[in-house]
C-alpha cells in the first residue's frame, strides 16, 4: 500500500488555491521602504525650500572651525574676540554648538551681546560632541549632517571659516558651491588664517588649470590673514543689509 498521502484536489480547489496564492504579497523589503521614505522626504524639503521669506529678519554670521582647538590656544582667543566684535554690531552668531572654536565663538557672542544679538548652536549627535557648549542661547539638535548644513544655510547671511578639519572643510565647500551656482547671493564667505591659501593654490593648480572650475568661482571667496581683517567685510555687508531693511520699511519715501 502506498503510504504517501496525496493532496486532495478538484478543479474548484485548484482554482481557489491559485486565487489565494495571487493574493499573497511578498514580504516588504525594509531597504526599499526606507529609500522610498527618504526620497519622499527630499521632495518635501525641496517643495518647502521654494517658500522663501520676503525678507530675512535678522542678520546672522555662521562661524565654522575646529572642535579640537581648545581654550588657551591663540586661535581660540582670536575667535572669541572676533565673535565679540561682531555681536556688538547687533549680529547673531551661529555655530555648530560644540566645543573648541565653536565654543569660542558662542562665548564671544555672549560677551558682546547688546540686547539685540543672540548665540545659536546647531548641534549634531556625535560621540565626541554629546552636549552643546554652555554659551549657546538657543540650541537646535540635528541627527544628520544633511539637515544641519541646510539649517546653517537657512539661518546665515555671512560665513567665516576658521582653521578646522574635515567637518569645517565640508561646511566651507557646501557654502562655496551654493555661491558658485548662485543659489545664494551676496553672502560673504571669508577664510581666515594661514591654512587656507594653500588650499586655494591647490584648487587653482589642480582644477582651474584643467578647466574644471572657472576663474570667477574664486571671486566669491575672501582670504584674510587674521580675524581683524574679517570684521570690516562683515560690517560692510551688514550695513548693506540694514540699508535694504530701511528701504523695505519705506518703499515710497
Amino acid at each position: 500500500m502506498d503510504e504517501r498521502i496525496s493532496k486532495t484536489t478538484t478543479p474548484e480547489l485548484e482554482e481557489l488555491r491559485k486565487t489565494q496564492a495571487a493574493k499573497k504579497r511578498p514580504s516588504a523589503d525594509p531597504t526599499h521602504i526606507l529609500d522610498k521614505a527618504i526620497y519622499q522626504l527630499w521632495d518635501t524639503i525641496n517643495d518647502l525650500d521654494q517658500i522663501q521669506p520676503e525678507r530675512v529678519e535678522h542678520y546672522r554670521v555662521s562661524i565654522f572651525g575646529s572642535s579640537r582647538i581648545r581654550r588657551g590656544d591663540p586661535i581660540y582667543e582670536e575667535v572669541r574676540k572676533l565673535s565679540t566684535e561682531v555681536a556688538r554690531m547687533g549680529i547673531d552668531i551661529v555655530t555648530g554648538g560644540g566645543p573648541g572654536l565653536m565654543e569660542a565663538a558662542n562665548e564671544g557672542a555672549v560677551e558682546g551681546q547688546s540686547g539685540k544679538s543672540r548665540s545659536f548652536g546647531l548641534a549634531i549627535h556625535l560621540p565626541s560632541e554629546e552636549a552643546a557648549n554652555p554659551f549657546v542661547d538657543k540650541v537646535f539638535r540635528h541627527r544628520t549632517f544633511f539637515s544641519r548644513l541646510h539649517h546653517f544655510i537657512r539661518l546665515s547671511s555671512a560665513f567665516i571659516v576658521m582653521p578646522g578639519g574635515i567637518g569645517t572643510a565640508l561646511e566651507l565647500f557646501m557654502v562655496w558651491q551654493l555661491l558658485q551656482v548662485k543659489h545664494m547671493k551676496e553672502h560673504p564667505l571669508i577664510l581666515v588664517g594661514t591654512m587656507w591659501p594653500g588650499l586655494i593654490q591647490w584648487l587653482q593648480g589642480s582644477m582651474l588649470e584643467r578647466g574644471l572650475v572657472s576663474p570667477t568661482d574664486f571671486d566669491v571667496v575672501k582670504l584674510v590673514g587674521s580675524s581683524e581683517e574679517a570684521i570690516p567685510i562683515i560690517r560692510e555687508s551688514h550695513e548693506r543689509w540694514l540699508q535694504q531693511e530701511r528701504e523695505n520699511a519705506n518703499p515710497n519715501p
